[in-house]
Formats: C-alpha cells, structure tokens, sequence
C-alpha cells in the first residue's frame, strides 16, 4: 500500500487551515473585532480550546515574512507611539506600540511603503534608541525627548539622525486654545499654519519640484509666521497656555523648517499618525492584550496586515498566502514571501 505524505500544515498538528487564520488575524487586527468567534465555530465547539492557540501560532512563526522588521531600509523614517493595555501582572506601567513607517510615494520613491510596529513594556528612551541604533538618516517625529539623545553628536562625530518635526502637531496646541477660548492669535495662528499647506498642489512631483515650490511659495510665510509668533508673544502673558504653544512652535523652528529645504521630507507626521489609528481602534474593541508576549505577537500582525495594504492588497488574501507557503518555503527566501515580492494573483489585490 502507498500513501501520499500529509502536505505540511500552517500550524503543525493543528485544525486550522490557511484561510482561516488569516481570516481570524484579519478579523482581530484589521477588522478590530473584539471576538472572532462566530456562531460556525461555537457550534463546531472548536473555538473555545483551539483557537485562542491558533492566532498566536501563525503571528510567531519562525518563517514570518518579516526579515525587514529589526532594520527598515530607508532615508527617512516616521515615527510615532501608542499605549497597549495588558491584562497581566503590573498592567498599570503603561505598554507601547511604536510605530516605523516608510514611505516615497507622495514624492514618486521607488521604495514600496512599508510601515513596521514595535512592542515595548514601557515608553521608556532606551526603546526606540535600540530600535533606531542602525538608522541613519532624517527622522520624523513629534517633539518627544527621548529621541533626543538620536540628533546629538557623539565622538565628535557628526549626528547620523536629523530631526523633522510635525505642523500638524503645533496646529494642535493653537486648535485646542482656539476652540476652548477662541483667542484670536490662536484664530489667526491656525489661519497662517494652514496656509503653509501648499503640500496639496506638490503630491506625485520630483524632490526638486517640490523644493522649488515650497522655497517660493511655503519660505515667505514661515518667516512672516516666525514674525507674528514673537509678537504675540511679547503681548501676553508667559504662563499662558498660548505662550506655552507659541514657545514649543518655537523651540522647535529649525526642525520643523527642514523640510523646506529637502523635497523628500514632509511637512507632518501624519502618515505614522495614520498608522497608529488601527491600533486606536483594537483598543477600543478589543480591549487589551493578553500578555506582554500578546503585544509581540500583536505587533507581528499589525506589521503584515498595515504593511498589505500600504502596497493595495487585500490582507486577508495576502495573509492566506503566505500561511498556506510559509511552511514549506525555504527560509533564506523568506524576503519572497514580501507583500512587495510575492507575485500577486489578482484576487489578493482586488479588495484592496
């Protein structure tokens, strides 16, 4: 008698097939889903002892297609953070998701975007430092100080990170005031701030196109808006929450200047802002991660399904994939197996 070997199993031993799991990583992570038990799986009675297994077996594979994960190749990185609930002991320290993204498309990069989450216990400096210590380049941030030690000299070397930072966080402070008090240099302050905003007619041009246009159009306002921010200044009062907005837009001038000067950088940070609100929504459904390898496990996910669609696939269909090929791909390919690299049929780009 001969037998056919069994093909390899996305989970060894386990139920579960490829459509499946990503169905249910899709549903939790994409979908933001606060269970994924379907009344199928509770009358299959496979759910409640099976499947809280099943998820975390196909985020922590050893094949993950994630080779890009420790060190993202780029010239520019944006960056941004969110608090993780964890339902463990010490769930009072505050969890973060840090988010790396990349991305050339507003300026015609050849680069695919590709956008990268890191889980880390607490908010502490020491994260993002390790995270960042082989990135070279510009970093895109908002103004919080632990990055502060990446823009500073060492050796008497030059800083290998130049900071950039965000207008649309400084809109915020002015937005704040203007709404709870309607001052009118916080009125006026967001009137000149959204002139800034000739990034609108410069989308898809070249990097020199882009400069030309913003020393033209955006350099003359800035210095006019530096102007009237150190004259409301003198104006009123130092303890003032519009002193404190004044001052941090201040403070801040030469970073968030830079990108004037440089046609591949942006004015704001909202496309790590972008990538953090499906994290927003996970917290708000589903509540919690389970451990602090629960949030590792999580931001594997979130990295493969944000990553999908930042290249318009459809990431349940991208995922079915790759489960169904990871098993039996030969590791040193892993890189194939990219949402950039897989050679996509036309049903994993459809629903994109």
């Amino acid at each position: 008698m001969a037998q056919s070997p069994m093909p390899s199993l996305p989970i060894e031993r386990g139920q579960a097939g490829a459509g499946l799991l990503a169905h249910i990583l899709v549903s939790k992570y994409c979908d933001h889903v606060r269970s994924t038990a379907s009344p199928a799986f509770t009358r299959a009675k496979a759910w409640s002892s099976t499947a809280p297994r099943w998820r975390p077996g196909s985020a922590k594979s050893r094949r993950s297609p994630r080779p890009w994960s420790k060190r993202l190749p780029a010239e520019k990185l944006h960056v941004d953070d969110a608090p993780v609930p964890v339902w463990a002991p010490g769930m009072g320290k505050t969890k973060r998701l840090w988010v790396y993204l990349r991305d050339e498309r507003p300026f015609g990069g050849r680069a695919p975007p590709a956008v990268v989450y890191r889980y880390s216990p607490d908010r502490k400096a020491e994260h993002p430092r390790a995270q960042l210590a082989h990135f070279d380049g510009f970093l895109q941030a908002d103004g919080y100080s632990g990055f502060g030690p990446l823009y500073q000299a060492a050796d008497r070397q030059p800083p290998s990170v130049t900071e950039v930072t965000c207008w649309a966080h400084v809109r915020r402070y002015f937005y704040d005031i203007h709404v709870t008090t309607n001052a009118p240099i916080a009125g006026e302050a967001l009137q000149r701030i959204g002139n800034l905003y000739v990034e609108r007619t410069a989308i898809k041009l070249s990097p020199e196109q882009r400069q030309r246009i913003r020393q033209s159009v955006a350099r003359p306002l800035i210095d006019d808006l530096a102007t009237f921010l150190d004259a409301s200044l003198a104006m009123i009062s130092g303890r003032s929450e519009l002193a404190k907005a004044i001052r941090y837009a201040r403070s801040r001038w030469a970073a968030l200047t830079r990108y004037l000067d440089d046609g591949t950088l942006e004015i704001s940070n909202n496309a790590a802002e972008r990538a953090i609100r499906p994290l927003a929504l996970g917290r708000k459904n589903y509540l919690f991660a389970g451990s602090d390898a629960g949030g590792e496990r999580a931001a594997a996910a979130y990295t493969l399904i944000e990553t999908a669609k930042l290249n318009s696939l459809d990431p349940q269909a991208y995922l079915r994939e790759v489960i169904d090929r990871i098993a039996d791909h030969p590791i040193n390919r892993v890189a194939e197996l990219l949402p950039w690299n897989i050679g996509l049929a036309s049903p994993i780009r459809a629903a994109a």
